[in-house]
């Protein structure tokens, strides 16, 4: 690998739904404080780890650590959990899935109840799932469960992050690989001219709302977000609905339907690809959101790009990246910020 697995698989594999990024936020800081000046955190729990540059222009790079999961919005005197989502699922998605039940006094192992077919009615195979109808069985006696988990409790999917092939797989790659990205560049810039701040952002499953509140905060002269986009490059989709393919090098978006993101910051991006020979792709992602648009307006208008990741089956136990594509992404990164001088004027 061209980049730490061992972290990626740490990082893939904690636990951190909406608002409650915790163990991940943990993974972070330890990272960021071996890496830059100084780090910090605020009310909401984003982390920022900034880098001191000789001149007095700031860069924000982000990348979000929370993953989709579920919040428990009732038990049954049954014993089984009902749950509400956090962040977009397909309710087929997590039927018959491995989870991790986060309770007070430690995790559960549950599954999420899924009939056998030959037990089906006529006609209720047809039947659309919804999150509403989903329900999480934790295997134990329904007073123990009633002790042990409380409405408000987590749950995520519960997997593994392994080699595939040319690929990596496992759970919140969306958006734990850019999380290593960043990581990985805050290893390997040294002594930039600009300051950087490299933010770890909360909440972006549920509407960009960490990224909003510290472009606020931060009010960065250049912000650089980094996450993971589609890649429909499988049976069954025509080629002008892949949007990105695996293996084709990282991603400059042009586009997604929270923002349109700067011109002449997308034509640097392509020009310290080709300068530094980094494979590239072009990126217009039709539905979908990312931490750019958190800070292209949150403190008046600024500059914005984005780098991202071509990621196969999104918000599954199964997230996709070729290891060419982690690589160019972090190389990319890392070759901007090292040349990011402060002197480019990306006025329009």
């Amino acid at each position: 690998m061209d980049f730490d697995f061992d972290l990626l698989r740490e990082l893939t594999e904690a636990s951190g739904v909406p608002g409650y990024e915790d163990r991940v936020r943990d993974v972070v800081r330890r990272e960021l404080t071996a890496a830059v000046d100084d780090v910090r955190s605020d009310a909401m729990g984003n982390v920022v780890g900034t880098l001191r540059g000789e001149r007095d222009y700031e860069v924000v790079v982000a990348a979000h650590m929370d993953e989709v999961g579920f919040m428990i919005r009732h038990v049954d005197d049954d014993g089984f959990l009902r749950v509400d989502a956090l962040g977009g699922w397909d309710p087929a998605v997590p039927k018959a899935q491995r989870v991790r039940v986060h309770a007070a006094d430690g995790d559960l192992t549950g599954v999420v109840g899924a009939a056998p077919p030959h037990a089906l009615d006529e006609g209720d195979e047809g039947e659309k799932p919804t999150v509403e109808k989903l329900y999480v069985d934790v295997g134990l006696p329904a007073d123990e469960v009633e002790a042990r988990v409380s409405v408000g409790d987590l749950i995520t999917l519960d997997q593994t992050t392994v080699e595939m092939g040319d690929l990596v797989t496992g759970k919140a790659l969306d958006d734990r690989v850019c999380l290593l990205a960043m990581l990985e560049a805050a290893r390997r810039v040294e002594d930039p001219e600009a300051t950087i701040h490299f933010a770890a952002t909360v909440q972006e499953e549920v509407g960009l709302r960490g990224a909003s509140a510290l472009g606020a905060d931060l009010d960065p002269d250049l912000a650089v977000a980094l996450d993971v986009t589609v890649a429909n490059d499988v049976p069954h989709f025509e080629d002008d609905e892949r949007v990105t393919r695996l293996g084709d090098g990282a991603a400059i978006k042009l586009k997604d339907s929270s923002v349109i993101t700067n011109p002449k910051v997308n034509r640097r991006l392509r020009a310290v690809a080709a300068d530094e020979g980094v494979p590239y792709q072009l990126e217009v992602l039709p539905r979908g959101g990312t931490d750019t648009a958190g800070f292209q307006k949150a403190h008046g208008a600024k500059p914005v790009g984005a780098i991202s990741i071509p990621t196969r089956y999104l918000h599954t136990p199964v997230e996709s990246a070729h290891r060419d594509d982690v690589a160019a992404a972090i190389d990319l990164l890392t070759a901007l910020l090292a040349s990011e001088t402060g002197h480019h004027d990306y006025t329009l």
